[in-house]
C-alpha cells in the first residue's frame, strides 16, 4: 500500500472507532444517574455514620459541573463499552504489516491483559468506599466533609485505573521475557521486592481497618507475579529445547 492509501485506511478506522465511541457514551449518559449513585454511596456512609447529612455532601463548584461530571464519567464508560471496537479497528489497520508470530503473541497479550485489567478495576471498586470512610474518620470535630465533584471523580477513576493497570503488570514481564529482556529466572530472582512492592501498593490502596482487604490484594498481586515468572521459565526451557535442537540439526 502507498503512503496515501495507509493514511484513508487509517482515517477510515478512526471513524469507526469514533463512532463506537460516541454511541458508548450516549448509552453510558443514560445510565449516569445509577453510577453517580454507586460512586456517591461511601459519602451517605460516612454522612449517616456522623449523623451530619448535611456537612457530608458532594459539592459542585460550578454551574456547568453537574453537566461536567456526567460528561466525564459517559467517556469514561465510553471507551470500556467501545472497547472491542476502536480495539478491534486498531488491530485491523495493524495486523497486515504484523509476522505470523508477532500476531500470535499480540492475541496472547490482549486474551491476557484485558481480563485481568477489568479484574484490577473491580478490586478497586471494591476497596474504594473503604478509603472514603477511613479518610472521613480523621476530620477533627466540628469540621466538615464536603468532596469536591470533580476531585472525588478524579480519586475515583485515578484509583480504578492504577489497581487495573497493577494487575496487568505481571503480562508485562511476560512479554520482556518473550522479547528477550528478561529472562525467568531473572524476574523470580525479584520474588522479594515483588512481595515488598505488592504488600506497600496493597496498603496505601486498601488503608482501611479491615486487613483481610489488604492481604487479599497482596496476595492476588503475589500470584499473578509468580504466574508470571512461571510461564517466562516455562518459555525459556522451550526455547533452549529449540536452540539445542537447531545446533543439532546443523
Amino acid at each position: 500500500m502507498s503512503l496515501a492509501a495507509h493514511l484513508r485506511e487509517l482515517r477510515k478506522r478512526f471513524v469507526i472507532g469514533a463512532i463506537a465511541l460516541v454511541v458508548g457514551m450516549i448509552v453510558a449518559w443514560i445510565f449516569t444517574d445509577a453510577i453517580i449513585w454507586a460512586m456517591t454511596e461511601p459519602i451517605r456512609v460516612v454522612a449517616e455514620q456522623r449523623g451530619e447529612d448535611d456537612f457530608v455532601t458532594l459539592m459542585y463548584q460550578s454551574i456547568t459541573g453537574p453537566f461536567d461530571m456526567r460528561l466525564r464519567i459517559s467517556f469514561a464508560v465510553g471507551i470500556l463499552i467501545s472497547a472491542p471496537v476502536w480495539l478491534w479497528q486498531l488491530w485491523a489497520f495493524l495486523m497486515p504489516g504484523l509476522t505470523r508470530k508477532e500476531i500470535r503473541y499480540t492475541i496472547g497479550f490482549v486474551a491476557a491483559a484485558i481480563p485481568l485489567f477489568f479484574g484490577g478495576v473491580f478490586v478497586g471498586w471494591l476497596i474504594m468506599p473503604h478509603i472514603v470512610e477511613l479518610m472521613a474518620t480523621f476530620t477533627p470535630e466540628g469540621a466538615s466533609n464536603i468532596y469536591d465533584s470533580k476531585y472525588y471523580y478524579d480519586f475515583v477513576f485515578k484509583l480504578l485505573v492504577v489497581v487495573g493497570v497493577s494487575f496487568v503488570l505481571p503480562v508485562f514481564l511476560v512479554a520482556l521475557n518473550l522479547a528477550g529482556v528478561m529472562s525467568g529466572k531473572a524476574i523470580l530472582k525479584g520474588w522479594r521486592a515483588a512481595i515488598l512492592i505488592a504488600t506497600i501498593f496493597a496498603a496505601l490502596a486498601t488503608p482501611s481497618a479491615d486487613v483481610v482487604s489488604m492481604l487479599l490484594l497482596a496476595g492476588i498481586l503475589t500470584v499473578l507475579f509468580f504466574a508470571a515468572a512461571g510461564l517466562s521459565m516455562l518459555f525459556d526451557r522451550r526455547r533452549s529445547k529449540r536452540e539445542r535442537a537447531q545446533g543439532l540439526e546443523l
